[in-house]
């Protein structure tokens, strides 16, 4: 089960809810007072920065994942519409009642159904399948990866596209004729114009060559605007579709259908899950494949129609780039200013010397701590100095010590040598932090003894009492 992701959005409506009836209370105690009580939610429960860091920390990983896969859901949504064209052509060739043999998989064509839908049966599993809506799919899904991923538009925009988004713009400097692609607004009141490019004008070719159907121009047809519940005006969309005896525009429901189709049909696998495709993914993967190529970020804005250059980057699953270069050239700069002694080659000399700082390390009572090539502050009173590395083992070695100095403490006192019992109660005070230090490192590595499990109490015996066989 996957964890809910949007649970803060329904904190967020309890605790309104407890702070409406407050405010309630205030304006009219006689009938909210009852009611008011603590909200079990805190405000900072219902904080989003951390969770919207999550999501597009979470955006960045999908698109990042999905960049190196496009060119294979490329190749297969490409042979997925040829091979449901290819199916369609050969059934619609094939008598009914006689088999035909398509990439390998045998089929017996149907009788047409209902607006002359060609349908077959497959001869291994006997599934009876619709070849025309398949076809239907295939194409439509191949249009939409190939329009978005070269607009990045939104999956709005495209199905708003019409035969009137063709523009001729000519260029002032050369006056070469380029064709443009005007995208009707739909977040920002702004419209913005596209350059067509080959691949993408080849396939905004197919899909009016196949919306026009050989006709003269395209079907008008109305679409119905979910948002503000009303019908528009008859225009040539270029993503409409026969739908029994009429022309209807694609939905946003249907794409989705069909991408979906094309997810399990491509069978690309992430760790072993298959990946599925949104149309949103593809814009997330043309702001960064547009960035990481060189393209100016305020440039990418303006292709993408945002009003704000922290929406782009938003989008734009890359890696600081900029700061990389820049720290990697700073330490080349560094390097260069530097001595050149510092980056030659270590002698055999050097070498063994650096080794032997660390064997020299090893002390009575533990390991020396301090730094290479740094001497001993202490004049090696290991007992006194911080960076001594006190080793659980050597506790009965520390006890000794630790009782030698309480003798001498006393002895010194006795005697009357002040100097002495106050570098004595410095040592003393040292050996015993040692010691602690020593008895709480034996703490956490103590091995506890669980004992071997009796079940004798529990179960039943393994093997049968030989008196109560004879029973």
């Amino acid at each position: 089960m996957r964890p809910r992701v949007n649970f803060r959005s329904e904190l967020v409506f309890v605790r309104a809810f407890y702070q409406d009836i407050a405010r309630w209370a205030a304006d009219d105690p006689g009938r909210w007072a009852p009611w008011v009580a603590p909200c079990p939610i805190k405000a900072s429960e219902c904080a989003t920065k951390k969770s919207r860091s999550g999501v597009k920390s979470r955006m960045d990983q999908r698109t990042r994942t999905q960049l190196p896969l496009l060119p294979a859901l490329l190749r297969a949504v490409d042979q997925q519409r040829k091979d449901a064209e290819n199916r369609i052509t050969t059934a619609g060739a094939t008598p009914a009642g006689e088999r035909f043999l398509v990439a390998g998989q045998e089929f017996e064509r149907c009788r047409s159904g209902q607006a002359h839908r060609v349908y077959a049966t497959e001869v291994t599993t006997g599934r009876r399948r619709n070849l025309t809506h398949e076809e239907e799919a295939g194409f439509w899904s191949w249009a939409t990866v190939e329009v978005l991923r070269h607009t990045g538009i939104r999956i709005e925009e495209m199905l708003e596209l019409t035969h009137h988004s063709f523009i001729a713009y000519t260029l002032p400097t050369t006056g070469e004729v380029v064709p443009m692609l005007q995208v009707a607004p739909s977040k920002t009141d702004a419209e913005r114009l596209l350059l067509v490019s080959p691949e993408l004008a080849e396939v905004l070719t197919a899909v009016i060559f196949r919306v026009r159907a050989g006709n003269a121009a395209l079907p008008l047809v109305s679409a119905y605007d979910v948002f503000e519940q009303t019908w528009g005006t008859p225009m040539p969309f270029l993503f409409q579709r026969r739908y029994g005896t009429e022309d209807r525009p694609l939905t946003r429901s249907y794409i989705r259908e069909c991408l979906v189709a094309t997810s399990q049909s491509a069978q690309i696998t992430v760790a072993g899950d298959p990946l599925e495709w949104r149309p949103h993914d593809f814009r997330r993967i043309f702001v960064t494949d547009a960035i990481r190529s060189g393209l100016p970020p305020h440039i990418a804005a303006k292709i993408c129609g945002h009003a704000a250059l922290d929406t782009t980057m938003g989008y734009a699953a890359i890696y600081p780039e900029d700061v990389i270069s820049h720290h990697r050239a700073f330490i080349a700069r560094r390097r260069t200013e530097r001595p050149s002694e510092e980056y030659r080659e270590l002698t055999a000399t050097e070498w063994d010397e650096f080794l032997s700082h660390f064997e020299l390390r090893k002390v009575a009572l533990g390991t020396c701590g301090r730094d290479y090539a740094t001497p001993c502050q202490h004049e090696n009173a290991c007992v006194r100095c911080p960076l001594l590395l006190v080793d659980p083992a050597q506790m009965p070695r520390l006890q000794e010590i630790h009782a030698n100095l309480i003798d001498r403490l006393q002895e010194a006192r006795d005697q009357g040598w002040l100097g002495e019992v106050v570098a004595i109660e410095t040592t003393l005070a040292a050996a015993a932090q040692k010691l602690e230090a020593m008895r709480d490192l034996t703490a956490k590595h103590t091995t506890v003894h669980l004992g071997m499990p009796d079940f004798r109490t529990t179960v039943g015996r393994l093997t049968p009492d030989p008196a109560e066989e004879g029973v």
